[in-house]
């Protein structure tokens, strides 16, 4: 019987306090890629979120972003040069501060890098197509531009462990390039990246293969390695893959790397496929190799679905509840579990320490909403803060 309040162990010998994690969620906090103040206060606030926060998908690449879901000058985080470090050892130390673990989750956002094409850089793709909701051109990536890719995976990796952080995630999930990839809907090639089932894991592979080998070489021990998946890619008649496929993936990598978890990415943690009566935690949980661990997200909203999910996860992720609570691993240790807020209102939203993107954001997108969102539309929108910078020191937006 899996209790929520139970200490996890990871395969390498990192340990977390009860078996919740805090699903990586935009912020809408950076400014020209970098950490904000305000990037760092909401951080800070969720330094007793869960057993582990995952830090919001940041890019490995120049043209890996900002994504398209990002408001012009508060932008997605990035990590491809040296001096982004100094902003991000500011967010790992502000989750670290109450003992919980601080995980950086590292993404390509490929097609979806729209604003990164506005500033003048080029949105890369496994294959150039043409999807109705784009409006901007895209860069089929030649087989040497993957593999700096790759590399850049290995690059970000190893500056992850720089800025101290716990443990890495590689984001899989979500339409994003590693999942462009592995999709038959968006990956065309007949080269080494695609032509069939086996050629479109190739990206997975090589990126899990440059991020183990970094962590094996610059890493302490007991890091963190985990991989984010969504199960399957299904929009109408456009199937880019179903379970099935996900689930020799996962058998793939777990089988041949040694990572500690994989994130499953859902709307309803407690969904089926069609053609199953089994919830997509059970099927993919069958083919990921012990002694890597399952987690999963989607709709864990309350602590009676936290309870519910673990029947069949080892951890769960919790997303839109962090923001409205950010004390919920401290309350479920404390034995505070009636205490956990479920709801914006005053309360709520003085403890969250929201970005102002955040608060701009939330309740005008449907896509997001949470109960009580409405009381955001009643906040005046405040100013972005300040950038952190290279050196320490800080340059106001406005400057």
């Amino acid at each position: 019987m899996k209790n929520l309040t139970d200490q996890v162990t990871f395969r390498h010998g990192s340990k977390i306090d009860t078996r919740t994690a805090q699903s990586p969620m935009l912020t809408n906090s950076g400014l020209n890629e970098k950490v904000t103040q305000s990037t760092i206060e909401y951080y800070s606030t969720r330094s007793q979120s869960a057993g582990m926060v995952i830090v919001e998908y940041t890019n490995v690449s120049p043209n890996g972003g900002p994504s398209r879901s990002w408001a012009k000058d508060r932008e997605q985080l990035a990590i491809y040069k040296d001096t982004f470090i100094d902003g991000l050892t500011k967010i790992a130390q502000a989750l670290k501060k109450d003992g919980n673990k601080a995980i950086l989750q590292l993404a390509h956002s490929g097609r979806e890098a729209a604003y990164r094409y506005t500033i003048g850089g080029q949105v890369e793709v496994p294959s150039k197509m043409d999807f109705p909701w784009i409006d901007y051109p895209l860069h089929e990536l030649t087989d040497d531009e993957v593999w700096q890719i790759v590399k850049d995976f290995g690059s970000a990796t190893k500056r992850a462990i720089q800025c101290g952080f716990d443990g890495i995630e590689i984001h899989g999930a979500n339409h994003y390039l590693i999942q462009q990839f592995f999709s038959a809907f968006s990956n065309h090639r007949s080269d080494h990246w695609g032509g069939n089932l086996e050629k479109r894991m190739n990206f997975a592979i090589e990126v899990s293969r440059e991020v183990m080998k970094v962590v094996a070489d610059y890493a302490p021990k007991n890091f963190i390695v985990g991989y984010r998946i969504s199960p399957e890619e299904i929009h109408g008649e456009n199937v880019g893959y179903t379970w099935h496929e996900s689930q020799k993936l996962v058998k793939k990598l777990t089988g041949s790397f040694d990572f500690d978890y994989v994130h499953l990415s859902t709307m309803n943690y407690a969904a089926k496929p069609t053609d199953s009566d089994q919830n997509y935690a059970q099927l993919l949980g069958k083919e990921i190799k012990s002694p890597t661990l399952e987690m999963i997200a989607g709709g864990i909203h309350t602590v009676e679905k936290m309870k519910d999910a673990l029947k069949y996860v080892d951890i769960v992720s919790l997303g839109r509840a962090t923001l409205i609570d950010p004390q919920i691993a401290y309350k479920l240790k404390t034995g505070l579990n009636k205490d956990i807020l479920l709801k914006f209102n005053e309360q709520s939203v003085k403890n969250a320490h929201l970005t102002p993107g955040l608060i701009e954001l939330l309740p005008n997108a449907p896509y997001f909403y949470m109960p009580g969102v409405e009381y955001l539309k009643t906040l005046s929108t405040v100013k972005l803060g300040d950038v952190v910078t290279h050196d320490g020191a800080t340059n106001s937006k406005n400057n």
